[in-house]
């Protein structure tokens, strides 16, 4: 009974040992693929948000008569 017990403990360590050890199958160009997008993704909101800052600077400027820009 013992070599039954024994032999199962290690037939249960080698398999959980070589499972968890599995390749992912991902390659490391779609990752920086991924990366360079979320890069482009962000500069591009950032330019957006600076744009409304000013837009929204330009017409506060115009709304007090301190200058500013007009839209029309």
């Amino acid at each position: 009974m013992k070599k039954v017990l024994v032999m199962f403990m290690l037939v249960f360590a080698f398999s959980t040992a070589f499972t968890s050890c599995r390749d992912t199958n991902k390659e490391k160009g779609d990752i920086e693929d991924a990366a360079d997008d979320m890069g482009d993704a962000i500069e591009d909101a950032a330019d957006d948000v600076g744009d409304a800052v000013e837009e929204g600077v330009d017409e506060v400027k115009e709304n007090t008569g301190t200058g500013g820009t007009d839209d029309n």
